[in-house]
């Protein structure tokens, strides 16, 4: 029986991960600051799928709670064979109206946090043969929309980064890179989302069978739905200049 490990589990794409892979028989490590959900969520898919749920109250942007987890991911004992670095934040000012300790906490959680768990989880992986990893990004990280923008863009190129060193291998990494997504992102963020087209979201549910499809066949960048593919061909084929005038215009593209 092999075993997950997802951050930032309790709704949205986290939840769609953990329902989906506990649905293929992979026992579960939940990772989220939110106690009573994780138990909530731990009973439900423990139950549904006759899988181990184990939880792990932590907040991620929290160095010493983050070590925590680290420990669990780099355990030999109990070996993690997925990991998803899905946990997410997000802030509604622009830069220089944002608390700086704020912008401090992004970093730890959508950069310092899938950086430490990948390294701890690769070399485990490595020696048994077999892993599989992915660290949500986004469609924002080809635009210029602020931290947010900066720290997908980093989760993409890290993502490319380290499969060159796991080629040949049957442990892959790959980035899920999503356009809009029908989840409580954007609410608990207090961004206003009225003006996105309904064409333009994507469903939680279909954005993960996509993610788990693609780090399965080895696919290192997975960008759901064919309308995000031709926007992020198309963003990378116009001029920088044009990029940074679309990344102003509110609102910028997330997960």
């Amino acid at each position: 029986m092999s075993t997950a490990l997802i951050t930032g589990p309790t709704s949205g794409l986290g939840r769609q991960f953990a329902i989906q892979l506990a649905s293929r028989g992979h026992d579960l490590v939940l990772v989220s600051r939110d106690e009573t959900r994780l138990q909530e969520l731990a009973l439900e898919l423990g139950d549904a799928h006759r899988i181990e749920c184990e939880i792990i109250v932590a907040d991620l942007s929290k160095g010493e709670q983050l070590y925590e987890v680290e420990k669990r991911v780099a355990d030999e004992r109990q070996p993690i064979d997925w990991l998803i670095n899905n946990a997410g934040f997000g802030l509604n000012d622009p830069f220089l109206g944002t608390d700086i300790e704020a912008e401090q906490a992004l970093l730890d959680v959508l950069v310092r946090t899938p950086m430490r768990l990948t390294h701890r989880a690769l070399p485990g992986m490595m020696a048994r043969g077999y892993g599989r990893v992915v660290i949500v990004s986004s469609v924002a990280s080809w635009i210029t929309s602020g931290t947010y923008s900066a720290a997908k863009s980093w989760a993409t190129v890290f993502t490319e980064g380290v499969s060159g060193e796991l080629r040949g291998t049957d442990v892959n990494i790959s980035a899920l890179c999503p356009g809009f997504v029908r989840t409580e992102f954007h609410e608990r963020a207090d961004m206003d989302m009225k003006g996105i087209p309904s064409r333009m979201w994507l469903n939680a549910d279909e954005v993960v069978a996509t993610s788990l499809k693609d780090v399965d066949r080895g696919r290192v960048i997975s960008v759901p739905s064919i309308k995000y593919q031709a926007l992020s061909q198309g963003v990378k084929l116009v001029p920088r200049s044009l990029v940074r005038r679309f990344s102003s215009m509110p609102p910028a593209l997330g997960d």
